[in-house]
């Protein structure tokens, strides 16, 4: 009777201390594909240039084709692009008034062949919007 006893405690206990809390595996999968999918605005760490902001600006002010632009005056725009998990800056964009300064700083970025260091939210890569304004002075 004794060993029986002791049998089912032990059965007992196992089988209290194996249970797992139901969805918790679920949440931490779906968390993985927000990070996935997702571009965030804040991030705990954020996408850098693999030189630093200073040599990105370098490498766009190297590739940029004054002569396409027609005004001749100073010009302002805010480049915006998403830069994936993986470091490559997609999703090119450009709000500005002169649309050939615009098309020419879209062209520009992406001749930049280089790849960011990704932005991370708890340890995992995630994809980061990153804005650069440019301003320009023709003289």
């Amino acid at each position: 009777m004794k060993k029986l006893i002791l049998f089912s405690a032990f059965l007992f206990s196992y089988f209290t201390q194996a249970q797992e809390v139901v969805g918790t595996t679920e949440l931490q999968e779906l968390d993985l594909k927000k990070y996935k999918s997702e571009i965030f605005n804040e991030v705990e760490k954020p996408a850098e240039f693999s030189g630093g902001i200073n040599v990105f600006r370098q490498k766009l002010f190297k590739n940029f084709k004054f002569k396409n632009i027609t005004s001749k005056t100073s010009e302002k725009c805010e480049l915006t692009f998403v830069i994936e998990r993986d470091g490559t800056p997609t999703d090119i964009k450009v709000s500005g008034t002169n649309e050939s300064f615009n098309n020419e700083a879209i062209r520009a970025v992406s001749k930049i062949k280089d790849k960011w260091i990704s932005a991370e939210i708890n340890g995992y890569k995630v994809r980061y919007r990153f804005r650069l304004p440019l301003n320009i002075n023709f003289e």
